[in-house]
C-alpha cells in the first residue's frame, strides 16, 4: 500500500467529503466526520465528550417548546385528559430522542461512526448463517466453539462467565478504548495507558491518528512471529487510541514512536491452553469510516476469522455473535442452575442496574418521563381539589358528652353499669354502703370493719339471731371482690348472683330504715323504700 500516495488522496477530496457528510443525522449530533483541517472526532460516544453544534440546541428548543393551550372548563376531567396526552407526549419524545442520539459502533449505524461494513464483511467471510449481532448476552446458548466480538462495552464484562467461556476452548475480542473493559482485562493482567503522543507515522500530521504497525521480529532478514490476525496487515490507522501494556501476552499491533518507547495496541493470549482472548485499545478501527483504509479491513477481516477457526485455519463450526455499547448479560456458561440460577440472574440485573443509576443517574428520556409525570399529577391534584365544593359541616358544640365521662353519681353508675366492668367494682360499693349503714347504726366508725360490726350487732338486740348470721355471710360473700381485687384477676360470678347479693344487701338497708323510724313513724312508700 502507498500510504503517502493515499493520504495525498484524502486531502484532494477532504472538502468535498466534508460537505456531503453534514447530513441531519450529523446536525443532530451524531459525529461530524472528517474536517479540512485534519482534525477528527470518535464516535459520539466516546468519552472524550463531543461538541453539540448550535443548530442542534436551537432545533430542540424549538421541538420543546409547548404550545399555548387556553385553560379548559368544565372541571377535572378535562384536566386528566391533558394528563394523559402529556404522558403520552413525554414517551413519544423520550423515544425520538432515543433515535436521534444514537450511539457510535452500532451495527445498525451505517453512518461514519457506525459498523455496518464491518457486520457485511463478517457476512462475507464467514456466511451469513453464523454471524448474529445480540443485544442481551446469554450465557447459557454461549458454545466453546462460538466467538465474541466486544465492541466498546458500556457495563463491566461477568468476567467469572466469560472466563468460564475461554477455559472451555472460546474465542473473545475485546476492543475498547474509553468504555467500561478496564476491570475485565484487568483481571488478565491487561491494563490501558495513554498512547504515544510523537507517533513514528500519523494520519495528516495528526497524533490522534496514529499509525499501527503489525508486531514482528526479524531475525537474519526475516520476518518472524507475525500473528494470523495480522497475516494480511501492512499499517493500520487507529483513531484517539489507548494503549495497552501486559507482563507476557502475544503483542499483534504496536505504534511506533519517536522519542518515547513504542506502544502497544494490540494483543492476545492463551487461556486454559484452549481458549483465546484479543485485546485492542482502539474499536474505531473497524468503523465504516476507517474500514475504507485496506490495512484496516483486512485487520478487521483477520480477526473476524480468527474468532472462528482454530489455529491451523480450520472453521470450528461455531458462530460469531457481536455486542456493542450497551448491551445485556444473563444466564450461567455450561447450563441453567435451576431457581438459584434465575436468582442469580435476577440479583446481577438489579445490581447492575443500580450500579448504572449510581454512576449515571437517571437516564435523560426516563428523568423526562417521570417530570412530566408527575407535574402532570401535581396539576391534576391541584385542579381537583380546588374545584370542590365547599360543604358545610353540622357543628359539634352541642353533642352531649358520655355519661362515662361525667363525674358524680351520673358517671359512677354509668361505669358500674357497663358491661365491661368487673363485678368486684359493684360488690365493692354494695359492702361499703352496707358496712357505713350498720355503723351509723350502731354508732361505730364510720369505716368500722365488717368482724367489728358482727360482734356489736351480736351484742345488741337490733336483729335476731338468725339475721346477724345472715349478714354475717353476706359480709363474707361480698368480702370476695376485694380478694379478687388485691389477686389482680376478674371476679367470675354467674348471671344471677350478683343480683341476688345486691337483692340482700337492699333488704337489710330497708329493715336499718325502718328500725330508724321508730314505730311511731309512718311507712315509707314502695318507692322510697327503693330508692333509700
Amino acid at each position: 500500500m502507498n500510504f503517502s500516495h493515499t493520504a495525498a488522496r484524502v486531502k484532494s477530496k477532504t472538502l468535498d467529503k466534508f460537505m456531503g457528510s453534514l447530513s441531519f443525522s450529523t446536525l443532530l449530533g451524531g459525529g461530524c466526520g472528517r474536517f479540512p483541517d485534519g482534525s477528527s472526532r470518535k464516535p459520539s460516544n466516546s468519552r472524550e465528550g463531543a461538541r453539540v453544534p448550535f443548530a442542534t440546541y436551537g432545533q430542540m428548543a424549538i421541538s420543546l417548546a409547548p404550545p399555548k393551550l387556553n385553560r379548559p372548563h368544565g372541571g377535572s376531567a378535562i384536566w386528566l385528559r391533558i394528563f394523559g396526552i402529556s404522558v403520552a407526549a413525554a414517551l413519544f419524545l423520550g423515544g425520538t430522542l432515543r433515535v436521534a442520539a444514537a450511539k457510535g459502533f452500532e451495527v445498525s449505524d451505517t453512518s461514519w461512526e457506525g459498523t455496518s461494513e464491518l457486520y457485511s464483511l463478517a457476512q462475507q467471510e464467514l456466511g451469513k448463517g453464523r454471524v448474529e449481532v445480540l443485544a442481551m448476552v446469554d450465557y447459557e446458548h454461549l458454545q466453546k466453539e462460538d466467538g465474541l466480538l466486544v465492541l466498546h462495552p458500556e457495563h463491566g464484562l461477568d468476567y467469572n462467565e466469560l472466563s468460564a467461556f475461554l477455559r472451555a476452548g472460546g474465542r473473545m475480542a475485546v476492543l475498547d478504548d474509553r468504555g467500561e473493559a478496564a476491570s475485565f482485562l484487568a483481571r488478565f493482567q491487561i491494563h490501558r495507558v495513554e498512547a504515544p503522543r510523537h507517533p513514528a507515522q500519523m494520519l495528516r500530521d495528526n497524533p490522534d491518528l496514529a499509525i499501527a504497525v503489525p508486531a514482528v521480529e526479524q531475525v537474519a532478514g526475516q520476518e518472524q512471529n507475525r500473528h494470523p490476525v495480522v497475516a494480511s496487515v501492512d499499517r493500520v490507522v487507529t483513531n484517539h487510541p489507548t494503549a495497552l501494556v501486559h507482563p507476557n501476552l502475544t503483542q499483534v499491533l504496536k505504534i511506533p514512536a519517536t522519542g518515547e518507547p513504542d506502544a502497544t495496541l494490540a494483543v492476545t493470549g492463551i487461556i486454559a491452553k484452549s481458549g483465546r482472548l484479543f485485546a485492542m485499545g482502539d474499536p474505531s478501527t473497524v468503523i465504516n469510516e476507517m474500514l475504507r483504509y485496506p490495512g484496516n479491513r483486512a485487520f478487521a477481516a483477520g480477526l473476524l476469522k480468527y474468532l472462528v477457526e482454530n489455529d491451523a485455519g480450520v472453521s470450528r463450526a461455531g458462530k460469531l455473535y457481536i455486542v456493542a455499547n450497551d448491551f445485556g448479560q444473563r444466564g450461567h456458561f455450561g447450563g441453567t442452575r435451576g431457581v438459584l440460577g434465575e436468582l442469580s440472574n435476577l440479583s446481577d440485573t438489579l445490581s447492575g442496574f443500580g450500579a448504572e443509576l449510581e454512576k449515571n443517574g437517571l437516564p435523560g428520556n426516563l428523568a423526562l418521563a417521570l417530570a412530566v409525570i408527575a407535574s402532570g399529577g401535581a396539576l391534576a391534584w391541584a385542579v381537583s381539589y380546588s374545584a370542590r365544593l365547599y360543604r358545610r359541616s353540622v357543628p359539634r358544640y352541642a353533642h352531649a358528652p358520655l355519661l362515662v365521662a361525667q363525674g358524680g353519681l351520673a358517671g359512677r353508675v354509668a361505669v358500674l353499669s357497663a358491661p365491661t366492668t368487673d363485678p368486684a367494682l359493684v360488690l365493692l360499693e354494695l359492702r361499703a354502703a352496707l358496712s357505713e349503714a350498720l355503723a351509723q347504726r350502731l354508732g361505730l366508725p364510720r369505716l368500722a370493719a365488717a368482724e367489728q360490726i358482727i360482734a356489736e350487732l351480736a351484742k345488741k338486740p337490733l336483729f335476731a339471731a338468725a339475721r346477724v348470721g345472715d349478714i354475717a355471710d353476706l359480709f363474707k360473700a361480698l368480702g370476695q371482690a376485694q380478694t379478687s381485687l388485691l389477686a389482680h384477676q376478674r371476679l367470675k360470678l354467674s348471671r344471677d348472683r350478683l343480683p341476688e347479693l345486691a337483692r340482700k344487701v337492699m333488704e337489710i338497708l330497708d329493715e336499718i330504715e325502718d328500725r330508724n323510724h321508730g314505730p311511731g313513724s309512718p311507712p315509707r312508700s314502695p318507692r322510697s323504700r327503693g330508692q333509700a
